[in-house]
């Protein structure tokens, strides 16, 4: 059980820094969503773009999770093209998904994105960092986050989320000098953009690289390595975690783990104790149950969740899902899966203040 005066802030820094917890934190992407009828109410009133833009709805919606599934960590309610809006790019979000108006095919419309200032131009982000900060104090932690430079250059190529990224993966082959730019401005810009979630008062911040798994590790390691790098070696002055969640990322682990993230959070379909044996004790874990698996019976459900915490021994590690959850998935399941997790005991203990 958790130690009393341990906080869900104090738990979650120290999976991160591999320090021994008396039980894994536990925390869902995408946990403020579809799935939850509270965050559906609020979303009968408002869009999905004047919800992240109007900090006190944001705040709210980033909390929900927190009263309604115990989790302990809250992310920040917010988009990941809100970078490319900044950098100049037209963003809608209508029910179908979002669209960025004229898609980036070549290098005359990449040299006119701009440079932003994240305290003017995506200020609502930070303002919503503080004002959960004021609702849920200090004892709770908030992580902020941005998309991968692969990732949201994928989607500024495409000019939508929804479908292939069959356009990217040609720019890639066909033209790598001008996919290196693009992917380096965006990566200048995420560390600024990061920097100030940071400073708005976040415990930790997490790069999510959907498209990673599509990337061969030889063009991982020329084109999202060092872009991933540079926004981490941006953040290295900072004492807060750096996570990194790959969608396919057992192929990638030897260069995820170069990245400079302090957490790496793997998919469902890499094996946590495989990755602790390849990668050892040099970073923490998140991760990793099957989002589907949410859909099931609840005795499933409890198994996965234990069984994921066995394979790590419940150090260095923080349990999560090896994807988004799925809307469709009833409240009580994941309840389900936050409380599993809270009652694993930590397996592996090392003497107080020691990481091995």
């Amino acid at each position: 059980m958790q130690n009393a005066r341990e906080t869900k802030k104090d738990l979650f820094l120290r999976a991160c820094r591999f320090e021994p917890v008396a039980r894994v934190p536990v925390w869902i992407m995408r946990q403020a969503g579809r799935y939850l009828p509270e965050y559906q109410a609020v979303r009968a009133n408002h869009s999905f773009l004047e919800i992240c833009k109007t900090p006190e709805l944001a705040a709210e919606v980033s909390i929900q999770p927190l009263r309604v599934l115990g989790v302990d960590a809250i992310i920040v309610f917010s988009d990941i093209l809100i970078v490319a809006e900044a950098m100049g790019m037209r963003l809608e979000v209508p029910d179908s998904g979002p669209i960025l108006g004229e898609p980036l095919r070549e290098i005359g419309a990449i040299r006119l994105l701009r440079a932003f200032d994240p305290e003017r131009e995506t200020r609502f982000v930070g303002d919503a960092i503080r004002a959960i900060r004021r609702e849920v104090g200090s004892e709770v932690p908030i992580i902020g986050f941005a998309a991968a430079p692969w990732t949201l250059a994928c989607y500024m190529i495409e000019g939508q989320t929804r479908g292939n990224i069959s356009h990217a993966i040609r720019m890639l082959q066909d033209d790598p000098r001008t996919v290196r730019e693009l992917v380096d401005r965006i990566a200048r810009a995420t560390g600024a953009y990061l920097q100030s979630q940071l400073a708005a008062g976040a415990d930790a911040v997490q790069l999510f690289d959907t498209w990673a798994g599509e990337l061969t590790p030889e063009q991982y390691a020329a084109f999202e390595l060092p872009a991933t790098q540079m926004i981490f070696q941006s953040l290295s002055r900072r004492p807060e975690p750096k996570i990194l969640f790959a969608k396919g990322s057992g192929r990638h682990l030897e260069n995820l783990a170069q990245s400079g993230a302090n957490v790496l959070s793997l998919d469902w379909q890499t094996d946590l104790a495989e990755a602790r044996h390849q990668l050892g004790r040099r970073v923490s874990l998140q991760g990793n149950v099957d989002p589907s698996i949410l859909l099931g019976d609840e005795a499933e459900i409890r198994r996965a969740a234990r069984e994921a915490v066995d394979k790590t021994g419940g150090l260095g590690h923080i349990l999560n899902l090896g994807h988004g959850i799925l809307p469709t998935t009833p409240v009580a399941n994941a309840r389900a899966f936050v409380e599993a997790g809270q009652q694993a005991l930590a397996s592996v203990q090392a003497p107080a203040g020691r990481a091995d």
